[in-house]
């Protein structure tokens, strides 16, 4: 791949593996540096990508797996460091999560309620939140999320019908509050 090639793909599909990223990692500094590690995978692996699937399918493949192995690395790291977190220095009283997660595609008055949403969508288990973002978040079809999930179109749907019904379980007493 020619870095021309490699600038084209950058400027076609920067802002899809951005907000991808976004959606897993949670923090815009670390969405970037996630980001150009993807497009230098993309380009370091050029010559591994035999067309078997679209581009853009083999991309977000890449970008999902440098998530995970960022969050792996992150709290492995942060273990310790979060759960001292959770707790003021002071008293010992458990802090509450503040809302301070901001996503592009929400708006400033949604702010609180995508930050809660996220929560519980970082909470989904891998294969169901992997399936829900692609789904929900990136507007990809089923056929494409079996294609970078590397399962079955039915698969797809069952894990989307579950993390659904899981995010029903998580956010059904807060919406009962509005």
């Amino acid at each position: 791949m020619s870095p021309n090639e490699l600038e084209h793909i950058y400027n076609h599909y920067n802002k899809r593996v951005y907000n991808t990223v976004l959606s897993y990692v949670q923090n815009a500094e670390d969405a970037e540096e996630i980001t150009q590690d993807v497009f230098l995978e993309v380009y370091r692996s050029s010559e591994n990508f035999k067309g078997d699937s679209s581009l853009s399918t083999w991309m977000y493949r890449i970008a999902i797996n440098k998530c995970l192995d960022f969050i792996k690395f992150k709290n492995r790291k942060k273990r310790f460091a979060f759960i001292s977190q959770l707790f003021d220095t002071q008293s010992g009283e458990l802090i509450h999560d503040k809302a301070d997660f901001f996503h592009p595609g929400v708006k400033i008055e949604n702010k609180e309620k995508a930050a809660i949403l996220f929560k519980a969508i970082h909470n989904l288990p891998q294969n169901q939140k992997n399936a829900f973002i692609l789904s929900q978040l990136e507007g990809l079809s089923y056929a494409e999320i079996s294609e970078v999930m590397q399962n079955t179109i039915p698969s797809v749907e069952s894990l989307l019908f579950r993390a659904k019904q899981n995010l029903r379980k998580q956010l059904g007493k807060w919406y009962k509050e509005e």
